[in-house]
């Protein structure tokens, strides 16, 4: 069905690693259908389109940790509820966090608002609409950044992947 990850290798080394990761967050006779259709929106993304693999893996790690029940909280700040002047992502404290917040913290991140809302529709977007934007240089790197720190996190384990 996915014709075009057997013949890129860089497409299979990607299908190959988010599927191990989906091995691991499911057990057998275990209702996963949202997890299916994440791996499968996400494997259909990566043979049918010239996306970024990068960004299509940090998209699927934050959405499979919103299954699982690690949503971050996106649309204010974890601690003084404000929406506006967003500038970091806590690891410590799972969502945003606005300029003065985020200084105090020292497991925050700094992102731009590129990635803030790239964060914020990945967490929001219907499952069929995912993967339709792109990011661009810095906001990719703060992206994959993010994303993978808190997908290893919360999962306690080090997902270790050479591209």
């Amino acid at each position: 069905m996915f014709y075009n990850l057997r013949v890129d290798l860089d497409k299979l080394k990607y299908a190959v690693h988010i599927n191990k990761i989906v091995q691991d967050v499911t057990g057998e006779n275990q209702n996963c259908y949202k997890i299916l259709q994440l791996l499968l929106n996400t494997l259909y993304t990566i043979a049918q389109t010239d996306k970024n693999l990068d960004m299509v893996l940090g998209i699927f790690k934050l959405r499979l940790l919103c299954i699982l029940g690690f949503t971050p909280q996106v649309m204010a700040c974890v601690n003084c509820q404000e929406k506006e002047k967003i500038a970091s992502f806590s690891m410590k404290d799972n969502g945003i966090k606005c300029r003065t917040c985020g200084k105090l913290d020292t497991s925050s991140i700094e992102i731009s608002e590129s990635t803030l809302n790239a964060i914020k529709y990945t967490v929001t977007a219907p499952p069929k609409k995912l993967y339709a934007f792109d990011l661009k240089d810095t906001s990719l790197e703060e992206f994959k950044l993010v994303t993978k720190l808190y997908f290893n996190e919360k999962l306690e384990k080090e997902y270790k992947f050479d591209n």
